[in-house]
Order: structure tokens, then sequence, then C-alpha cells
């Protein structure tokens, strides 16, 4: 009986903790990598603007 009950514990603790991390990486992790990478990638193009010229039409 005790080693159900300790069972019963630790599955909920290790459910409770993964509901935690995942919230944590959706409303944080997530966005702010996103943000990150789409800033990074305007950022790369505004510097190779400056030195390759804007794009041209041709």
């Amino acid at each position: 009986m005790e080693d159900s009950d300790n069972a019963q514990h630790d599955s909920a603790e290790t459910r409770r903790t993964e509901l935690n991390t995942f919230l944590f990486l959706t409303i944080f992790v997530a966005p702010i990598l996103s943000v990150m990478i789409v800033g990074g990638y305007g950022f790369i193009v505004w510097i190779s603007q400056m030195y390759f010229g804007p794009p041209t039409g041709g």
C-alpha cells in the first residue's frame, strides 16, 4: 500500500513539474526566442545591405 501511495505522489509531482515547465516554455521562452530570431534576421539583412547595397529590381 505504501509503495502505491508514493508512486501516486511522485506521479502527481512529476505531472505538476511538467505542466510548469510547459507553461514556462510556451509563455516566456518561445515568444522571446521567436523575437530574437526575427530580429537577428532583420539585423543581418540590414548589415548586408550596408555592405552590398539595397536590392535592385534587376
